[in-house]
Order: C-alpha cells, then sequence, then structure tokens
C-alpha cells in the first residue's frame, strides 16, 4: 500500500442538479456519467448520481492546473463553515491524506459534502482506472464512491475542455 501526501485542499460546497443551472451545458453522456461545459469557467467536468442520490463531480479549476473531485450527500453531516478537517482518500492500494475546509450557502438544498483538489497525475490516474473510491474524513465514519465508468467519463470531458481552448 502506497501512502501519498498530496498539496491539496478541499471546499466543500455542491453544485448538485447542475443540468438546471444557466450556466451549465449538457455535452455527452457515458456509462452512468454526465459531461457539462460550465460556461462560466469556460471548462468542463463530468458528474453521477447513485442510486442514494448521492453526486460525484470531477473537473478542473478554472486556471486548468489542478483537478478536483466532489462528493455530496443528503445523509446527515457536522460541515460547518471555514472549518478544516483531515480526509484521507483509498483508491486503489494507494491512500491519499489531504485537508478539507467547509463552506455552507451556495449548497443545493439538502446536500453537504466536499471537493478535494490536487495537482497529481497519479491521484486521477488511479481514479479513472479503479472500480470505488473509499473517503475518510476525520470523523467515525467513511463512505465509497462507485467508480464506474469513470475512464470513459473523464476521457469524454479531456475532449470537451480540448475544444473549448481551440
Amino acid at each position: 500500500m502506497t501512502y501519498v501526501k498530496l498539496g491539496f485542499a478541499g471546499v466543500l460546497a455542491l453544485m448538485a442538479g447542475v443540468a438546471q443551472a444557466d450556466e451549465f451545458e449538457a455535452y455527452g453522456t457515458t456509462e452512468g456519467w454526465n459531461v457539462y461545459v460550465d460556461t462560466s469557467k469556460n471548462s468542463c467536468f463530468v458528474e453521477a448520481v447513485d442510486e442514494s442520490e448521492n453526486v460525484v463531480q470531477m473537473g478542473l479549476t478554472t486556471d486548468r492546473g489542478v483537478g478536483y473531485v466532489g462528493a455530496f450527500t443528503k445523509a446527515e453531516t457536522d460541515i460547518k463553515k471555514d472549518e478544516t478537517k483531515a480526509v484521507a482518500i483509498l483508491i486503489g492500494d494507494d491512500i491519499y491524506t489531504g485537508d478539507a475546509t467547509g463552506m455552507r450557502g451556495n449548497i443545493t438544498k439538502g446536500y453537504s459534502g466536499g471537493y478535494v483538489l490536487s495537482d497529481d497525475p497519479k491521484f486521477f490516474e488511479d481514479i479513472a482506472k479503479q472500480y470505488t473510491m473509499t473517503v475518510f474524513p476525520e470523523k467515525k465514519y467513511a463512505f465509497v464512491v462507485n467508480l464506474k465508468g469513470t475512464y470513459k467519463a473523464l476521457e469524454m470531458a479531456k475532449e470537451c475542455n480540448q475544444k473549448l481552448v481551440q
């Protein structure tokens, strides 16, 4: 097992239900993942919603230098604005660690969760090639994110981003 300390920080926010937002345009769908264009950031991201209505999003920051992964739930959480908490993410044989910072106010009603930011290509390679991601917040609970179809979804998002910068 490999332990990797990433230079990533989390921002706890939510854009669940993006298909309804004016600044997001549908680009395509593959293996249960939707790809959207964020017209305000001129960037593409992927989103999936599971049977429990949990939302997972992945994309690039505005400067395209850092990628993000977000996971959101309707389950009860204790996320507080500006509070920083440690998080560990297990993907395959690799454990990635970092911090998450709470943020409230711009969250779709009923959801909470967080984004982690990373510029480590291995992190996103693991996400694309593995089937589950287990997230261990600082609290006593953990949750598993299904990564089925992420490889094709991330490839579609790359294609989408390339078209935007041409």
